[in-house]
């Protein structure tokens, strides 16, 4: 099984030159958050460190700012903040500037953004970028600033389409683009009035973020963009319906580092990889293993005879024994999963032990250090 080289993929690869564009400079990255729904992923890890298609979720989101012409980015830090600057440091491997804000205390996503403010470069009426460190997006991060200058706006929002928008806010816009309301997540058919929803992505002028309350909870999405709506601030929208996938549970980070493999989803972390499958340098896969759909094998992991490994990820020093299936799973750091055991959509915490011939599936998470004796999980066939 041939492997790719680990430099490849890693923080140390240079990226594309950045395009000529009238793209913001600088970018604010909301990385804080405490990943609860990515439990047990998030453990030991915060969620913008989790491996994505080789290397942390986050070196694809910076990437991607680099390439659209970003050259300064501010990390808003608060769980397992350490984690961060020893990996990225200045970010010059990268290409860009790399600053760390650490909360004391949670501020949310509007506090978080207004606690950054100080180490921002911009003028007043300059754009500046803000991403969320757990959406996996396609978009035209030039063409949102751009539409940004085009309408004078105070802010400007990513928002996608979704075939069913029940379980996101709603925000309908007008002929022009530009945003006419901010609706809680809709309760009745009568309420479903747009299948646009806020995708996670924003330009502010500058001056702008200096209006959210500094030193308390803010929630972007709750509290800044409805009150500035209402009080008359122009807030557009731009609708854009490329790949977009928020990765806040197990199952989607692992759909969407299977796709980044594929190529599905664009990053220039993973240039040139797209493929079938993902085999860092250091990994060993037996000849007769099966590797397929996007999967990603890490440094260090173990893929014994005749396992079958399909759209899953296989973390640092992992196992999978021979005869073993996983499909659709996350394999934490050196977790085994044992011979002929079957994963299917299951997610294994780092350390964690599941013997041979057992049968884990359905959205089932082993917590981390767990073992699971031989045999003690079986489904019947017709479950």
């Amino acid at each position: 099984m041939r492997a790719h080289p680990a430099s490849a993929v890693s923080a140390e690869r240079p990226v594309e030159s950045p395009v000529e564009s009238p793209a913001a400079t600088e970018a604010i990255l909301l990385v804080g958050g405490k990943g609860t729904r990515l439990r047990p992923l998030t453990v030991h890890t915060p969620k913008p460190m989790v491996p994505a298609a080789g290397v942390p979720f986050l070196t694809h989101q910076l990437a991607r700012a680099r390439a659209a012409g970003v050259e300064h980015v501010v990390l808003a830090t608060s769980y397992l903040a350490e984690v961060f600057e020893p990996h990225f440091g200045d970010g010059s491997a990268l290409g860009l500037h790399l600053e760390y804000v650490t909360e004391t205390e949670p501020l949310g996503t509007g506090g978080a953004i207004r606690n950054v403010a100080h180490r921002l470069r911009s003028a007043p009426g300059d754009p500046v970028l803000v991403l969320n460190g757990d959406i996996l997006t396609g978009l035209d991060f030039p063409a949102l600033v751009g539409t940004h200058r085009a309408t004078g706006a105070d802010i400007s929002l990513h928002l996608t389409k979704v075939a069913d928008p029940r379980a996101f806010g709603l925000v309908p816009t007008d002929a022009d683009g530009r945003v006419t309301a901010f609706l809680e997540k809709p309760q009745t058919p009568e309420e479903i009035v747009t299948d646009q929803i806020n995708a996670g992505c924003y330009v502010f002028t500058r001056s702008v973020i200096d209006t959210i309350p500094a030193g308390r909870p803010v929630s972007v999405e709750r509290e800044t963009f409805p009150d500035l709506l209402a009080a008359g601030a122009h807030l557009q929208g731009m609708v854009d319906s490329t790949y977009w996938l928020d990765l806040g549970t197990p199952q989607a980070f692992v759909r969407g580092s299977a796709d980044l493999v594929l190529g599905h989803a664009p990053s220039p972390a993973v240039a040139g990889l797209g493929g079938d499958h993902l085999v860092l340098t250091g990994a060993h896969v037996a000849a007769d293993a099966k590797l397929s759909g996007g999967t990603c094998v890490s440094t260090g992991a173990v893929i014994g005879a005749g396992a079958r490994v399909d759209g899953s990820t296989v973390l640092s020093g992992a196992t999978v024994e021979p005869g073993a299936v996983v499909r659709d799973s996350l394999v934490g750091i050196g977790a085994v999963i044992g011979a002929r055991t079957v994963l299917d959509g299951a997610v294994v915490g780092d350390g964690a032990h599941i013997g041979p011939d057992n049968e884990l599936r359905d959205g089932v998470r082993i917590w981390c250090g767990a073992r699971i004796p031989a045999g003690a999980v079986r489904f019947s066939s017709d479950q």
